[in-house]
């Protein structure tokens, strides 16, 4: 088990954290941002969750917009925002897992999720990082 300041790595992210991935499934259901939510490949075992979001509350050009969550025993996790537009993808992730690119804990910045940087969570808790990630898509919407 690492340590929840992410200091210390172990060699892989683990298995999905299935407690956890329906803790964020819940918490998706009564967010008013979310359209859809559902495991892949299945609710029995459950290696992805993934949100399809209210697209009414984009402008025309993004034709659609989604989250994919993957969360781990090791308190490692994925969170992959991705719109569609129709000029391309435009895209970033938080990240908490192993690597050799930057910092356990690290984002990986839009428009095409290439560039990535260090980041600072003052707290691991998925519901913490759940409300992290949902501020920025609503400032996202804004500056839309």
């Amino acid at each position: 088990m690492s340590s929840p300041s992410g200091d210390s790595a172990p060699e892989s992210t683990g298995p999905p954290d299935r407690q956890t991935l329906r803790l964020l499934e819940r918490q998706l259901a009564s967010d008013p941002l979310v359209a859809t939510a559902q495991f892949e490949p299945d609710p029995y075992e459950p290696r992805l969750l993934r949100a399809s979001l209210a697209t009414e509350q984009y402008p025309d050009s993004v034709t659609t917009a989604r989250i994919d969550v993957r969360w781990f025993t090791t308190n490692d996790f994925s969170i992959h925002y991705l719109e569609d537009r129709s000029s391309g993808q435009w895209e970033c992730r938080w990240d908490r897992h192993p690597n050799t690119h930057n910092a356990r804990v690290h984002f990986h910045e839009p428009p095409t999720g290439a560039s990535v940087s260090d980041l600072e969570l003052s707290s691991l808790h998925p519901l913490d990082i759940y409300a992290t990630v949902f501020e920025a898509i609503e400032r996202r919407i804004e500056t839309l």
